[in-house]
């Protein structure tokens, strides 16, 4: 919920800069920035078993880009710049041990509301940008980042004592250090359709739970 709260004030703010911006910045000096936000579920790949994920896992990324242009016609763009990125994984399972030698999920036996894993990176998107007639947009592109925080959230019944109870725990062990995979976008003006495919798992080969990735599927939101 807090999390919503934030990006829908910023989604708030961002329109609102847009709209005065739009009477006192010209359109060229506008595009040579974009501040946008992406808002999708993640399909998790590679699960393991007994496993059984929410139907959707909602993330975010909060980016923003410096653009440069390609051609005369300013058509064609390179786009690259810093951006915060996070991932979840709502699951009836949990982790045994988040600072363990392995990182093992298991199913959730007693009754609960809710188990996820967030993991959030610092990451840099990095685009090719066609602008077609009538404002129609695509761009393909790459993110490349750096796993900067984690947890693990819990909420339900409790297994020794079956008493209900809210449990964080911060810092997960042998995760990747990185994040990368392709991008794409496509829309019109400020709306366009998202979805990126992270190559790489969450987590360090080798270490109980490889290559559980996620696939991005979304919107992306760019008022300038």
């Amino acid at each position: 919920m807090k999390h919503g709260i934030i990006i829908i004030s910023f989604l708030l703010a961002l329109f609102s800069v847009q709209e005065m911006s739009g009477q006192i910045i010209s359109e060229s000096a506008k595009r040579k920035v974009t501040v946008g936000v992406d808002v999708y579920t993640d399909i998790w790949m590679n699960q393991p078993d007994l496993m059984r994920t929410r139907t959707i896992n909602q993330g975010a990324n909060v980016f923003m880009q410096y653009n440069f242009l390609l051609n005369e016609s300013g058509s064609v763009g390179f786009g690259v710049g810093p951006g915060i990125m996070s991932h979840n994984l709502y699951s009836n399972s949990t982790i045994g041990d988040i600072k363990g030698d392995s990182i093992l999920f298991s199913p959730i036996t007693t009754d609960y509301r809710r188990s996820k894993v967030n993991v959030v990176y610092f990451y840099i998107p990095m685009d090719i940008k066609f602008r077609f007639k009538n404002d129609i947009k695509l761009s393909v592109g790459f993110n490349f980042g750096f796993t900067i925080d984690s947890k693990q959230k819990y909420y339900g019944n409790r297994p020794s004592d079956d008493k209900r109870v809210l449990i964080k725990e911060k810092k997960i062990e042998h995760l990747d250090k990185y994040t990368y995979g392709p991008t794409l976008r496509f829309g019109w003006k400020y709306i366009n359709v998202f979805a990126e495919y992270q190559i790489n798992g969450i987590f360090e080969k080798g270490f109980g739970t490889d290559n559980l990735n996620p696939i991005s599927v979304g919107i992306t939101l760019t008022p300038f």
